[in-house]
């Protein structure tokens, strides 16, 4: 009778042990396919927020793309506008100021010559937007030509040091002469930096510092160029429309088209501009050129305009 017991205890045991090992394997068994759930549901999650982000990405990228577009068509039409204009202008315009010249050499009245003056200064003003509104609507492309940055630097402020508006400021040129030739339109880029030291000088007050700095980049087959100024500087919202024809805040002496032509020039060598501002501390304008790789020519050699 106690052996009958034991056996039968025993195997209440074994039947017990096996019982408590199946649940546990399928308590293993759930909790595999509750992390699988998990696992799929967490990947079904990335997805739809991945799909969602480049849902918006892309239309992000649409209404910007829609955005440029928008502005090429106003610059196109603003393209055709100015080339109408200019030519229907232009002609009458050389004849009004060829008589006023005229009328110049043969008043005597200080009063009639003043005044006479003051027309020829306005007509004069209208062929230089004129002469702006071209260059901005249709661009000649760049003559290219190997230039030593550093004597393009130096012949510029040299052409522009008895300016009025530059006398008793101080002028600081940063311009290594090591630097590798660039080859860029030595005309175009002698423009910009005209335009940007000019625009420095009107901004800048007496014993201000205007800098012109240039150096090679540390990752890029590029030159930076960079002028500074410790003028008036410029609010945000104006720093925002700095590149836009016609934006100006100089009040009846600008055209607003000195900018938009500089960054034509450049961009169109393969470069780029921005400008950087604070109020009553300055402004920095930098520009990156390409240093092109390819070798020079002798045809290019007999072009060059500025040698090193």
């Amino acid at each position: 009778m106690l052996v009958v017991l034991a056996v039968f205890i025993v195997g209440l045991a074994v039947w017990h042990i096996y019982q408590v090992g199946k649940l546990s394997r399928q308590i293993d068994e759930t909790r595999r396919l509750a992390d699988e759930s998990d696992r799929q549901r967490n990947q079904v999650q990335e997805e739809l927020f991945r799909r969602l982000y480049e849902q918006r990405e892309l239309d992000r990228q649409k209404l910007q793309f829609q955005a440029q577009l928008s502005e090429y068509e106003k610059y196109a039409a603003l393209a055709q506008l100015a080339l109408g204009a200019a030519h229907e202008i232009n002609n009458p315009l050389l004849g009004i100021l060829s008589h006023l010249e005229l009328e110049l050499r043969t008043t005597e009245d200080p009063a009639d010559r003043s005044e006479i003056e003051q027309c020829i200064a306005g007509a004069k003003r209208i062929s230089s937007t004129l002469r702006g509104l071209v260059n901005y609507a249709r661009p000649s492309p760049p003559v290219l030509s190997r230039i030593s940055l550093a004597r393009l630097v130096a012949d510029t402020v040299a052409f522009l040091e008895n300016q009025p508006m530059l006398r008793g400021k101080i002028l600081q040129i940063d311009v290594p002469s090591d630097l590798s030739l660039i080859r860029v339109d030595a005309n175009q880029l002698s423009q910009v930096l005209m335009n940007l030291l000019l625009n420095a000088a009107e901004a800048t007050p007496e014993n201000g510092r205007i800098v012109v700095s240039a150096y090679k980049l540390a990752y890029v087959e590029s030159l930076e160029v960079r002028v500074s100024d410790t003028g008036c500087g410029m609010p945000p919202e104006v720093l925002a429309h700095v590149f836009e024809p016609f934006y100006t805040t100089k009040r009846g002496r600008g055209t607003g088209l000195g900018l938009s032509i500089s960054y034509a020039y450049i961009r169109s060598h393969g470069g780029d501009m921005r400008v950087d501002s604070v109020v009553d501390r300055g402004t920095t304008v930098t520009f990156t050129l390409p240093l092109r790789a390819d070798e020079q020519t002798d045809e290019e050699k007999e072009k060059s305009l500025i040698v090193g």
